[in-house]
């Protein structure tokens, strides 16, 4: 009977142990999307995006409604979108000319810039 009882304490020992265990595991690999995509440097994203500027606006926002806007996107995004453009999968004959010479760093420093900017606050009609 002794046993039983000892065994039964240990059982919930080990159950508040697999519980502590679980939550910690989950909490630090609730960190790993954000570790993921915050690779590329804003600060180095915004002298790297200087003839990106003259389309798309020096913090993203398009000087003419034919440019798309950039800034506040995420910056998933703007790097596939930068890859796709390099890689050729993604097609635009003045795009594909840019991003071809961009290295992965350049890339995710100028995504990393025009994410970091505000987005549109509001939709002005054309």
């Amino acid at each position: 009977m002794l046993y039983i009882l000892k065994r039964k304490q240990t059982g919930r020992k080990l159950n508040k142990m697999n519980k502590i265990q679980s939550t910690l595991a989950i909490a630090l690999l609730s960190f790993i999307p954000a570790v993921a995509f915050s690779a590329g440097n804003a600060a180095e994203g915004k002298n790297k995006s200087a003839v990106c500027t003259a389309c798309h606006g020096p913090t993203g926002q398009s000087v003419q409604p034919i440019y798309p806007n950039l800034g506040g996107q995420h910056q998933d995004y703007l790097s596939k979108t930068l890859y796709g453009f390099r890689d050729g999968s993604r097609q635009n004959a003045i795009m594909n000319g840019f991003a071809a010479n961009l290295t992965d760093a350049d890339i995710e420093d100028i995504s990393a810039w025009y994410a970091s900017q505000n987005g549109l606050t509001e939709i002005k009609d054309k």
